[in-house]
């Protein structure tokens, strides 16, 4: 039997993040990873993802340049194989960097499944099932990090060409004409953003009123209004009634918010309707733990992200929410359990705190609550709104984008910050400050924006809440 002090279960951010930490503190740890170190946001999502909506940017930025700006630029072909070995580079670097990390940590990283034996201990078969397995034990506690998959559509499987999830998307062989995707939320949102800045004609059917419908109101307005001038179909309120595979694609029925039943070909299906944990074969039962109705592991202390059984800790996105299912929020996680678990003192994960973007084209970014949130909460509120073109930075980009700030009434903490635009990926740290640290409107209007900068534009909509400012809304 082998013995660790901590023993972590599952090798992404959240697993990754505590493992090192962990050991930064002088604790034993050992790391079981069935696949590969960095899970499914450096392999399957945020960094491959990300780097192929930077490469879109380069795209739209030739038409913008020939069409704006007098550059008589063109663009002859997007050659996919190229595009995809750069992605690749990427995160072959970005995954030879954690390996090399662990390494140095000295944390023992297993490859294989792990399974649950007890509160405490586990048993890890490699990929050589006639390997034999390997028995752990942990003296301070065990983590579970292993992650989620892709929400498939029970009546439509994917078979990675015709019908896709994000993960298949990341690894088809050529680009399609054209795109149906399901389902509004930020994936659905950046795919569609991706595949229209690459030529494809492209629908986006969302079940709700709106998209990226956990965002403020006025972020999915200027979002879907960005989305639309690009040419993209946006259909909210709507539901996918069937869908037919043919030969080169899929002939789908849509019923629209008005009733009418739609159908829509395309030549991909891809399938963005939320993630579910993974729990499969981890054998929860046996350490006295059950996942919920939606496959999540709650904690019953959500200050340590320990569960119900003492010494067992959750991160990422096995966590319900308020946990938000986020790479950065999962380093968070990360960092408490690994200072719990070394008897270190931490503070709790707040969530509210966190910020979260969308890499569309435009882009959200956002921090704390909604209006609606402030609202429900009993908060009496002052909002302002900002365009970014009230500012000069903003009518050189010329993509339009707001700043939407909410505070407390008379003068209290700022409670949420939104923003729409280019770049504002970049814009939100200060914004998360901001929040986080219960500042009021006159506190961040004292303080002088970079000119001619697009940050401005959050710097004069605190000016004018804190009755100072030069551009009145």
């Amino acid at each position: 039997m082998n013995t660790a002090d901590v023993i972590v279960i599952g090798g992404g951010t959240g697993g990754y993040s505590t493992a090192l930490r962990a050991a930064a503190l002088g604790l034993q740890v050992v790391l079981v990873e069935r696949d590969k170190v960095g899970g499914t946001c450096l392999h399957r999502g945020c960094i491959p993802s990300k780097a192929m909506l930077h490469a879109a940017e380069l795209v739209d930025g030739i038409a913008e340049a020939r069409e704006r700006w007098g550059v008589k630029a063109t663009l002859d072909a997007v050659d996919w194989s190229a595009l995809v070995a750069t992605r690749d580079d990427i995160v072959a670097r970005n995954h030879r960097g954690v390996e090399a990390h662990l390494a140095h940590a000295g944390v023992q990283v297993v490859r294989g499944s792990a399974r649950l034996t007890g509160p405490r201990s586990i048993r890890a078969v490699g990929e050589d099932p006639a390997a034999g397995a390997r028995e752990f034990t942990a003296r301070r506690g065990i983590v579970l990090a292993t992650g989620s998959r892709p929400r498939a559509l029970p009546a439509l499987a994917p078979d990675g060409r015709r019908v896709v999830t994000s993960d298949d998307a990341l690894f088809a062989p050529a680009l399609p004409a054209s795109v149906l995707v399901l389902g509004g939320g930020a994936i659905g949102v950046e795919y569609a953003s991706f595949h229209r800045s690459m030529g494809a004609r492209v629908t986006l059917v969302e079940a709700a009123d709106r998209i990226v419908p956990l965002e403020d109101a006025d972020v999915s307005r200027h979002l879907t209004r960005g989305l639309k001038k690009r040419g993209i179909e946006v259909q909210t309120g709507a539901r996918l009634l069937d869908a037919e595979l043919l030969d080169d694609g899929v002939r789908a029925r849509v019923r629209t918010a008005r009733g009418e039943v739609r159908t829509v070909e395309a030549e991909r299906l891809l399938v963005a309707v939320g993630r579910v944990p993974v729990t499969e074969g981890l054998d929860l039962a046996a350490a006295g733990l059950a996942a919920d109705e939606r496959g999540f592991v709650a904690p019953a202390d959500w200050d340590r992200l320990e569960t119900a059984v003492p010494g067992v800790h959750v991160v990422g996105d096995l966590l319900p929410p308020p946990s938000l299912g986020l790479a950065h929020a999962s380093f968070a996680e990360g960092l408490l359990v690994a200072e719990t678990l070394a008897g270190v003192p931490s503070a709790p994960v707040d969530y509210a705190a966190v910020p979260r973007v969308t890499y569309s084209s435009p882009q959200t970014a956002a921090v704390g609550l909604s209006e609606a949130e402030a609202r429900a909460r009993g908060h009496e509120v002052e909002v302002n709104t900002m365009p970014l073109t009230a500012v000069a930075k903003g009518m050189v980009h010329g993509r339009g984008g707001m700043v939407k700030v909410v505070a407390e009434a008379g003068g209290g903490r700022v409670l949420g910050v939104h923003l729409v635009g280019p770049q504002v990926s970049e814009m939100i740290a200060e914004s998360q400050l901001i929040v986080g640290w219960d500042a009021e409107p006159g506190d961040v209007a004292r303080h002088v924006h970079a000119h001619p900068t697009l940050s401005e534009a959050v710097g004069e909509a605190f000016l004018t809440l804190a009755a100072r400012g030069l551009h009145q809304q």
